[in-house]
């Protein structure tokens, strides 16, 4: 079975195709007119130099609206050139019978037989409240002291 290319019907690639045509198209008028404005400045003598130097600037924007709209289409290029190459699996699409009234699952081959050799649950304590007035066992008062402020004997050999 064929199936379309997943590219055909990808928005983004149709938004880069349209939004590439329009920046080159877009960029030409810009270039087309601003050149088209210098001519006619360049050959007037009373001319200003605000009137050829943003002519100027405008092609310049103009080109790289151009630019932009050419690397867009490049991108496009690739991108088809890519789905191209890359071989997609073929999709089988499994037909449901609707009028068939089994809902049975398709059986194993082996029934299922548990394990005779299982080894046995570990089941922890359950927590115990102890009251406050209790005293706590002797590694609950060595982890609550190691906290605590030591006075300096001064008989530390690695500090000299």
């Amino acid at each position: 079975m064929k199936t379309r290319p997943r590219l055909v019907t990808s928005i983004p690639f149709w938004v880069l195709v349209v939004g590439s045509l329009a920046a080159i198209a877009g960029g030409l008028a810009i270039v087309l007119n601003g050149i088209d404005a210098m001519e006619q400045v360049l050959n007037d003598p009373n001319a200003t130099v605000v009137q050829v130097y943003v002519g100027q600037s405008w092609v310049v924007v103009g080109a790289a609206v151009l630019g932009a709209g050419a690397i867009g289409i490049v991108a496009v290029l690739a991108l088809a050139a890519a789905t191209a190459l890359v071989r997609r699996p073929d999709v089988s699409v499994e037909t449901i019978d609707w009028s068939s009234d089994e809902e049975t699952a398709p059986q194993s081959a082996a029934p299922f037989a548990p394990a005779t050799t299982a080894t046995p649950l570990a089941v922890e304590d359950a927590d115990v409240e102890v009251p406050s007035t209790a005293t706590a066992p002797p590694q609950a008062r060595a982890a609550a002291n190691h906290d605590e402020p030591r006075l300096d004997a001064g008989d530390d050999a690695t500090r000299r």
